[in-house]
């Protein structure tokens, strides 16, 4: 499958592009400075259609394609990679197992909040014990008195510290693999976000954790199949990796463009640095291997929006991305000398924001094993 991107998709992207240069571009380095997280910024992109863009028209969004939602993360993390993320999971970790799992009932009482941005999303699976391992949450959920009490622990919860709503992950039943279910619900009392996770980057992204402590859930905000939580939770994580590595072409894209822009600016030995071989080089390589990264990209959100198995070509897009994110980073550094490694500079931002593509919604060596089993099959395993 080859992606092709439609006039909506480009206006889409403009849309955007637009928003981020007036009310975003202007603010990143004050946010990332002191860790501010621009919640209203959020509430913004809802007001402007961001935030549904996957979301059918009948519950208030646009209607449109995973691609799209690509899109709009890939810009945002041009201008602002905590910004990125924080929409990535409202709309790939949230709004999208509701559209697929979640009940009409479901549908229509959440859906037109999030498309609005009057419900801003988190997906709580991490614990501090389960990461890569998802198998082995610990969190309890037991019937009582007609709902559901959760208690335990969630760590890595980007919106955790602000969120509305939640998409949360605990144990029904015995250990392993089956027992666990998702369920779907709004703040209230028993849910609390103990503290903000330090950060090498993101620093305008919440990243907490959040504590259940005897958090009721009604009867019916049980999300599919009781039991079955993982199955939901790593479907939606296949999906969730696409929105990644857009994140990681945003990044890297911005990086590309401050190295471009810095080497032809800056003057050493009688001319523009862009003259030299050692600093074109590096350039080139970052150009060329980005746009083999954005195609995978938009092939995994192409075959993500056509209904079609994503999950080989979402791990394959994430792990590609990801490393070029980071290499594009380090290319800006190094083009910029003394001023890429001074915090009065872009470059080290984007530093120390590409790093995390290839840790969360599956590290580097998950996509891998994910990759290996896809054409191994049982022989992987062993």
């Amino acid at each position: 499958m080859i992606p092709a991107l439609s006039d909506v998709h480009e206006d889409l992207s403009a849309l955007v592009r637009d928003f981020c240069e007036r009310e975003i571009a202007p603010h990143t380095a004050d946010w990332d400075r002191t860790h501010h997280v621009p919640v209203p910024v959020l509430r913004q992109l809802g007001d402007l259609g961001v935030l549904g863009v996957i979301i059918p028209e009948e519950h208030g969004g646009a209607g449109l394609d995973y691609t799209a939602l690509c899109l709009v993360v890939e810009e945002l993390a041009r201008h602002d990679a905590g910004l990125s993320v924080a929409v990535a999971v409202h709309g790939g970790l949230c709004a999208a197992p509701l559209l697929r799992f979640g009940s009409p009932e479901q549908q229509a009482r959440y859906l037109p909040r999030l498309a609005s941005g009057e419900l801003l999303g988190a997906y709580a699976l991490t614990e501090p014990d389960a990461g890569s391992d998802t198998a082995a949450i610990r969190a309890q959920a037991v019937l009582d008195d007609g709902q559901w009490r959760l208690d335990g622990t969630k760590t890595w919860i980007t919106n955790g510290g602000f969120a509305d709503f939640f998409v949360l992950f605990a144990r029904t039943g015995g250990g392993g693999a089956k027992g666990v279910s998702a369920f779907v619900s709004t703040r209230a009392e028993g849910l609390g976000s103990s503290h903000e996770i330090p950060k090498l980057g993101l620093h305008t992204s919440s990243t907490a954790e959040v504590v259940l402590d005897g958090f009721r859930v009604a009867a019916d905000d049980l999300l599919g199949v009781r039991d079955d939580g993982l199955k939901i939770a790593l479907a939606t994580l296949d999906g969730g990796r696409i929105t990644i590595a857009a994140q990681a072409c945003g990044i890297a894209r911005a990086a590309l463009d401050l190295a471009c822009r810095y080497a032809a600016d800056r003057h050493a030995f009688g001319g523009p640095i862009a003259r030299f071989q050692g600093v074109q080089f590096p350039i080139a390589d970052i150009s060329a291997r980005l746009e083999g990264a954005r195609l995978l990209m938009l092939r995994a959100a192409a075959l993500r929006s056509a209904g079609k198995p994503h999950g080989l070509a979402g791990a394959q897009a994430k792990l590609i991305a990801s490393r070029v994110a980071v290499d594009a980073a380090d290319v800006a550094v190094q083009t910029l000398g003394g001023y890429g490694y001074s915090a009065e500079f872009g470059a080290e931002r984007l530093y120390r924001d590409a790093k995390i593509t290839e840790l969360y919604e599956g590290t580097s060596q998950i996509q891998r094993l994910v990759i290996a089993r896809h054409l191994l099959g049982a022989a992987a395993r062993g």
